[in-house]
């Protein structure tokens, strides 16, 4: 097999697994493991028959830096006013305890070296953005538990590489007099390179984007440069703080108000889905299975005590005293710490350079060996760890109650009569609604019915930034203006997906396209495609009312219709399956045949004849 087709098999799969993991609602980690192995086992070629190991380390750094790039452009300080506290703690105490039960289980229990026993200490203090946020995706958390989560995976990713780096200087120079001025030094570099240095490039890259120096074209592959430059630089000034250096970086640039970054932001949560699928099976795919088995017993012991003894332990005692967190939200950060990228690749670095001091005499020759070992015993801690973390997380934060709840709740952009009448339903039907508006009496009027509601304008920084949407997974735009309907939709399908994106039929659609707004800048129509607002506005006031009803085998679609008439119009369907969601403008033709009890919720005529099939309450899901 030459290079372009290892290449091209290994980007194939990496999408594969990523589309698969969406599929199945599992982390795509799982699945890209998978496949890596199993493209090394079934081919018998490796990455390193391509590339040398330095330059394949000196690439993985690379892209490990773009990735916490973008993590540190999703910590916001906002976030730290309910999650600061517990973020400190986690990042701080739970690191050192950790650190130094995992060194007293490799060295006392296990046998290794100290140097390798601290070593690892610090690696597997990490977790990382390329486990956590799958896993936030498919557990969905509280807001306060995910801000916390996310911030805690992205931060002790470079800690933890700086932690190693001082356990391998610290076993070359040991304490004395000597290495004492090296490890100031160290510490002034680290600073320098990792803080001030970053803090100081934002500055100038605020100043270049504010001013329109750099064209709008080139924003994102100008910053996709500057990350790898001034990880490279922060590198050559000290090692391993390149990693610190574009974290700050990446957090300074979305802490300020003066740039809009989102676009940026997006490129690079497109990029990172990339270098995760490709790194995962380029590194997973160089272990070799005999040098798993060899650490296989270790290994083991070390996964069972990080799950079950390390973590906890660690969590828990960082959180004595603590107000900001319950036992229930502790007990679940405790089972959530699942190690990824970041360990594989610092893991790499260092078992080589441990490896070569070893050859050079610099260390004892035992440490060479069980340096050897260090990367198939951490890919054992990543794949277990993800496993037992993807596989549980989900059914204990639900017995916990840390998660959100279904995530089918409705968005509403606007807030008219007939929206906070459907709203009620909903409502009284179990399901999450937030509605949004502009106008203080119609968020009274709506709060007045029992519907959540807030004052506000949905383009704004406070709703995308301020809001809690904790269940909510999708908008309709469904204000007077189809221009801000349109915009609305644009902004929120980042937030939600483009499926989850709805907009009430806008009424230029029969116009020239020269008025029209572009059907690119348009959400999915829902309703159906003659319910514009005014429409819908008209229907409330004829005479109109919300009924909920529901579909069997014995009461068809049909049987709906024959029962309130052609000028029904359905809203919103929901079932156990696929949950809430608003009706399309082919419900009928879709639901000829339902194969589960499927709960209607319907603009009809009011009559005065009995309405057979009018549910007494909602069916709850």
């Amino acid at each position: 097999m030459n290079a372009l087709t290892y290449f091209a098999i290994v980007l194939v799969l990496g999408i594969i697994a990523q589309w698969g993991s969406w599929r199945l609602k599992t982390p795509s980690i799982l699945l890209l493991l998978a496949f890596g192995f199993g493209l090394s086992i079934s081919t018998g070629v490796k990455i390193d028959d391509f590339i040398p190991e330095d330059t394949l380390l000196s690439i993985v750094g690379i892209f490990v830096a773009i990735i916490l790039f973008e993590g540190g452009m999703t910590l916001k300080f906002r976030e730290l006013k309910e999650a600061g506290t517990p973020v400190i703690r986690l990042c701080s105490f739970t690191v050192l305890i950790g650190f130094g039960l995992t060194y007293l289980l490799m060295h006392y229990a296990l046998g290794f070296a100290w140097q390798i026993s601290a070593l690892v200490g610090a690696i597997l203090t990490v977790t990382g953005p390329t486990v956590v946020a799958p896993l936030l995706r498919v557990v969905q958390p509280s807001k306060k538990i995910s801000s916390i989560v996310k911030w805690e995976g992205i931060v002790v990713d470079p800690i933890g590489a700086i932690m190693a780096l001082l356990v391998y200087e610290f076993a070359l120079l040991g304490w004395n007099d000597y290495a004492k001025s090296e490890y100031l030094i160290i510490g002034a570099k680290l600073i320098g390179a990792g803080v001030v240095f970053p803090i100081v490039l934002a500055k100038i890259l605020l100043f270049l984007l504010k001013r329109h120096l750099i064209p709008d074209f080139l924003h994102s592959v100008f910053l996709l440069a500057v990350v790898a430059g001034s990880f490279a630089a922060a590198d050559a000034i000290q090692k391993e703080s390149g990693l610190l250096t574009v974290t700050v970086l990446g957090m300074a640039l979305v802490n300020q108000k003066a740039v809009s970054v989102q676009h940026i932001i997006e490129f690079k949560e497109n990029l990172q889905v990339l270098i995760i699928s490709l790194l995962f099976i380029l590194l997973s795919g160089r272990i070799d299975l005999a040098a798993m088995q060899q650490v296989l017993v270790p290994g083991l012991i070390l996964l069972v005590a990080l799950i079950f003894v390390i973590r906890p332990i660690s969590v828990y005692v960082a959180m004595i005293f603590s107000k900001k967190t319950n036992m229930r939200e502790r007990t679940f950060l405790s089972f959530l710490a699942p190690r990824g990228i970041v360990a594989a690749a610092v893991t790499s670095v260092f078992a080589l350079e441990f490896e070569h001091a070893a050859d050079e005499g610099k260390l004892p020759p035992i440490i060479a060996e069980q340096a050897h070992q260090l990367v198939p015993l951490i890919f054992l801690c990543i794949i277990g760890t993800v496993m037992v973390y993807g596989l549980f997380a989900l059914p204990l934060a639900k017995k916990l109650g840390v998660t959100a709840g279904r995530s089918d709740g409705i968005l509403f952009a606007g807030a008219e009569n007939w929206i906070v009448e459907i709203s009620a339903a909903l409502v009284k039907g179990g399901h999450n609604v937030l509605l949004m508006d502009t106008k203080y009496e119609k968020i009274a009027e709506a709060k007045l019915a029992g519907v959540p509601a807030i004052r506000a304008n949905v383009l704004s920084e406070y709703a995308e930034h301020e809001v809690d949407l904790g269940g909510i997974g999708q908008l309709i735009a469904a204000t007077p203006n189809d221009e801000i309907n349109s915009l609305a939709s644009i902004e929120y399908m980042h937030t939600f997906g483009r499926k989850n994106i709805w907009q009430v039929a806008p009424e230029d659609k029969h116009q020239h396209h020269s008025r029209a707004v572009s059907h690119h800048k348009r959400a999915r129509i829902c309703f159906s495609s003659a319910a514009t607002f005014r429409e819908l506005s008209a229907k409330f006031t004829k005479d109109h009312t919300i009924k909920t009803t529901t579909l069997t085998e014995l009461f068809s679609v049909e049987d709906f219709y024959a029962e309130y008439g052609e000028e029904a119009l359905v809203l919103f369907v929901c079932d156990e399956k696929n949950g809430l969601r608003p009706a399309t403008p082919d419900f009928r033709k879709d639901f000829q045949k339902v194969s589960e009890p499927t709960t209607l919720y319907a603009f009809v005529p009011k009559s005065d004849k009995p309405l057979t099939n009018e549910m007494s309450a909602p069916m709850g899901l």
